[in-house]
């Protein structure tokens, strides 16, 4: 098990790629924290998690907010002693075209997508930095490199800034030795990605069926991610073959965007 005894946090971890992450992280050995603003979603994954016979934790943690954050890291820490992993997953987002957004979707989605992302690298590099090392693994998307179908502009923003934290943070956080990577995902099919494939088809006149097969049908693979594509990603970030990997932000998306 490459990640046997290590100390793995995933926040946005109730559901989706979250869940998926915490459960192959728990898989290949780690003691995994599911941390998530509903704290009923967070204990469903971390007990399907215990079934890997490790540790586990469930935490309720708002990532928009730094007093939450704080609070979150610490609890981990106070459990478990050491902190080697944080996978930055919680995010929001809604499918708006861009001259309907509006102020309070900025406030809303850059509140945990962007100053969520920072705080909890920060608070989490505060551990890393005391303890010799660590890795940080931030959730970006292929909408921060331009990609067309994204939910929205804001959202687009909010990943594109995700992309230039992870650059300069691995600069920065090299010297304590710790990694700083992120994950671009193209269209992923979880709750949330369902949610906007049904807002669509519903503005377009279409069946939810349609929809995704029209989706599907631009990737150059012919399929959408599932959760574990992405899970897949982030274990071998978190692993000792990529020790040597940092400031790099790497695209999961059956071929969607080439760069």
């Amino acid at each position: 098990m490459s990640l046997k005894n290590q100390v793995v946090l995933v926040t946005g971890a109730g559901n989706g790629i979250g869940e998926a992450i915490a459960l192959a992280m728990a898989g290949e050995g780690a003691t995994v924290a599911a941390a998530d603003l509903d704290l009923n979603a967070a204990q469903r994954t971390a007990q399907k998690a215990s079934a890997h016979g490790g540790p586990v934790l469930a935490i309720q943690a708002d990532c928009g907010d730094v007093a939450s954050i704080d609070a979150m890291v610490a609890r981990v820490v106070a459990e478990f002693g050491r902190l080697d992993v944080i996978v930055n997953n919680a995010g929001v987002t809604r499918d708006a075209y861009i001259m309907d957004l509006t102020e309070a979707d900025w406030d809303r989605i850059h509140r945990v997508n962007a100053k969520g992302v920072f705080f909890c690298l920060q608070r989490a590099a505060k551990e890393m930095i005391g303890q010799g090392g660590g890795r940080i693994i931030n959730m970006a998307s292929i909408a921060g490199r331009g990609f067309a179908g994204t939910s929205n502009a804001i959202y687009a923003a909010s990943k594109g800034a995700v992309i230039a934290l992870t650059k300069t943070a691995a600069q920065q956080l090299a010297q304590h030795n710790i990694n700083v990577n992120s994950i671009c995902p193209g269209v992923t099919m979880t709750d949330l990605v369902g949610n906007l494939i049904a807002d669509r088809a519903r503005s377009q006149g279409k069946t939810v069926e349609e929809v995704r097969a029209a989706f599907e049908k631009t990737i150059p693979l012919g399929r959408a991610n599932e959760p574990a594509d992405i899970a897949a990603m982030a274990v071998f970030l978190a692993s000792p073959g990529a020790r040597n990997i940092t400031g790099q932000s790497y695209n999961v998306d059956g071929g969607l965007v080439t760069s």
